[in-house]
């Protein structure tokens, strides 16, 4: 709990996907400091007694609920809500899933597969991958975001231009975020928490876990955002850097595909370096490799990385 919270939003009052018809939990001033109670992106649907014949029935019209919505008194179209997130309180249980036809190798990983994470809630040490292997955890809120203009019911699985699903690593503790406002009152929502994630989410899931996060909700007027902005408190990669990173790259005249190709060639290496199944290796990169677009200007050909941390190892 939050003691110096003004309200609290139970878990209970969620949604799936963005509605600007859904009547608000709350109406609150701004500078208000509110403790939502999330979920995490599979609703509860895995526990520590799963096992990957628990994939095939995960329920895709109940991924990624968001607890809200909350209503700011004052907020109108052009406005921005400023969310300034200051804390995360974990539950110590955490999955990662290869669900197939998801994820940016989905036509090179057909079949489910399934990690489960145990980690100290407490103090968020590095949670054990396996017998030799220690992940470092940086909770963060994978979906955050207001209503849109547009009438009816639209999916919570992509990003939109007002938030939602951004899986940005880096919007965690002490992180503000601007949300641009399309509707009266902004209706903002959060949820899909992780404990840990690499930039790409490159198999479509990071360390998946419920946790409960406080932030406070202040109005900026006439921001006129096109899109989500924010800033963090100070350097974002420390907790992977210490060892340094092993690096493989993806080169041609698409993006996407040297992407593919990085995180390919980061799978075979880290199967070879420390013997992991392909499986595993897609599924580590994704919860703590980070995709970078290294060259963009040289055309015709972009140059696209992908770090990989050598402390998980070490």
């Amino acid at each position: 709990m939050c003691n110096n919270c003004n309200y609290t939003i139970h878990g209970a009052h969620h949604h799936y996907g963005w509605d600007r018809s859904i009547p608000p939990v709350e109406r609150v001033a701004p500078g208000s400091r509110i403790f939502f109670e999330c979920r995490d992106s599979g609703s509860g649907h895995f526990t520590p007694e799963s096992t990957v014949a628990d994939v095939s029935t995960l329920d895709f019209t109940k991924v990624n609920p968001v607890t809200g919505p909350v209503y700011v008194d004052g907020a109108e179209p052009g406005d921005a809500i400023k969310v300034t997130i200051h804390e995360f309180e974990p539950s110590g249980f955490g999955w990662t899933a290869i669900i197939p036809g998801f994820g940016l190798l989905a036509d090179q990983f057909k079949d489910p597969g399934l990690l489960l994470w145990k980690y100290d809630a407490s103090t968020l040490a590095p949670a054990l991958y396996g017998s030799h292997g220690r992940v470092p955890l940086k909770p963060f809120a994978g979906t955050i975001g207001l209503a849109l203009a547009e009438e009816g019911l639209h999916s919570v699985v992509p990003p939109r231009r007002v938030g939602g699903n951004l899986d940005i690593r880096d919007l965690a503790a002490g992180s503000v975020l601007y949300l641009p406002v399309e509707v009266e009152g902004g209706l903002f929502s959060i949820g899909d928490t992780h404990a840990a994630q690499g930039d790409g989410e490159v198999c479509g899931t990071a360390i998946e876990s419920q946790m409960n996060v406080a932030v406070t909700l202040d109005l900026v007027k006439d921001a006129n955002l096109s899109m989500p902005r924010f800033t963090t408190p100070g350097p974002v990669t420390r907790h992977l850097d210490a060892k340094g990173y092993e690096v493989t790259t993806g080169i041609g005249t698409d993006l996407m595909e040297g992407a593919k190709a990085a995180v390919s060639n980061m799978v075979d290496l880290l199967g070879k370096q420390y013997n992991l199944s392909a499986d595993d290796a897609y599924m580590l990169c994704s919860v703590c490799g980070d995709l970078r677009i290294s060259e963009i200007v040289d055309m015709p050909n972009w140059v696209v990385s992908f770090y990989f941390p050598r402390i998980v190892f070490e």
